[in-house]
This record gives structure tokens, sequence and C-alpha cells, in this order.
């Protein structure tokens, strides 16, 4: 059994380790987060801050960013790859997978997701609770498919794109890089990029990046 370390101890982390003891193919053995300043060892398993990734590294661990921001989760992914990590992929057993979909490093797919034929999904990208990604789409890195969301065939969503809970993008269309679509939103037409759009149909609200920059 490999052996995988979590960074960041939030709520997105407690599925993540749901997740990976649903699918008994890692032994968690390490959480890293800032909150934990000094080394503290309970058995096996390790609470320590992010800085100590770097042992784990030597160690041949696997990592998973466990952080739903994807501006954040895309800067601690970014360190941890300068110091040459490894990132699983983590698949919950409930998911459903097309032999054909890709999915890279990083990606977590939670329960009751449905991942279609000849979709690609890059890395660190979030496929949340019942969310259904259809045939031929293009999932950009660090992409979060929020809960039930349905992306149908041929859509694209570009790097750090957020579908919130329960949207739908229609066939065919685009949704711009670090742009968030609003829960329940109805995606009829492309969506530029760095923008909020929510309704039905979907419209420009905002800008999105302001708000998101100042948490990152």
């Amino acid at each position: 059994m490999k052996e995988i370390a979590i960074i960041g101890g939030g709520g997105h982390s407690k599925v993540i380790q749901d997740i990976i003891q649903a699918g008994e193919q890692y032994k968690p053995v390490a959480l890293l987060d800032d909150k934990y300043e000094d080394l503290q060892q309970k058995g096996e398993f390790i609470f320590a801050p992010i800085s100590d990734a770097v042992k784990l590294i030597e160690r041949e661990v696997e990592f998973i960013v466990a952080v739903g921001n994807n501006r954040v989760r895309k800067r601690l992914a970014e360190k941890l790859a300068a110091e040459r990590a490894r990132f699983a992929v983590l698949i919950h057993p409930a998911a459903v997978i097309s032999p054909s979909a890709v999915i890279e490093a990083g990606t977590v797919v939670m329960p009751g997701a449905v991942i279609q034929a000849d979709t690609v999904i890059g890395r660190h990208a979030i496929i949340n609770t019942a969310a259904v990604v259809e045939h031929d789409n293009r999932i950009e890195d660090f992409v979060h498919i929020s809960p039930r969301a349905a992306l149908t065939g041929n859509v694209e969503a570009a790097e750090g794109a957020h579908i919130g809970a329960g949207a739908v993008v229609i066939p065919g269309k685009k949704i711009g890089p670090w742009s968030v679509v609003g829960a329940g939103s109805a995606v009829i037409s492309d969506i530029p990029k760095e923008v909020t759009a929510a309704g039905t149909p979907a419209r420009i609200i905002q800008p999105a990046q302001e708000g998101i920059r100042s948490k990152a």
C-alpha cells in the first residue's frame, strides 16, 4: 500500500480522508497544515507544518492538496512540485469513470461523481460529490466542479474555473480561466475569463478575482 500525505486540515480535508479510507489504495501517514507549528507524532501518523513536506518527499510519500480554494491549491501544489513531490489521484469507489477518461495527478473524484467517455481532466482538479462530467469534456488544471453540477458534452473549463453546486453547462460551451459560475446557474453561452456569472441563463455579475485574490 502506498503512503500519502494530506496538505490542509479544513473541511475539504475531512472528505479527502474519507476517500482515502474508502479506496484502500493509500495509507495516510501525515496531515500537514501550518496550524501545526511543531511536529506532532501520534503513533505512526504525523501532524506537522507544510514546510515539513520536504522530509516526506525524501521518503517517496505521495501528496494530495486538500484545499477547496483553487488559487490556494495551485500555490501549494506548485510549491510542492518544485520540490519534486509526487501527487496521487484519488477516486472514490462509488464514482463512475469511463475507461477512456483521462485523469491527471493531484485530482480528486468524490462519491457519486460520473465522468464519461473521452473526457480529460487536468491536474489538481476537484470533481465533487455527484457531479456529472459528460463525454468529451476538457477540464483544465485547478478546476473545481461542485456537488451536483452537470457539464454536458464537449464543455471546456479552463484553468482555475469554479462551477457552483447544481449548475448546468450546455454542450459545447467554454468557461474561461479563473471564472466562477454561481450555484444553480444555467450556462448557455461562453463565459470569459476572470468573471462571476450567475442566474438562468447565467449572466456576468462581477469580476471574480478581487475576492479570490484576497483569500489566496
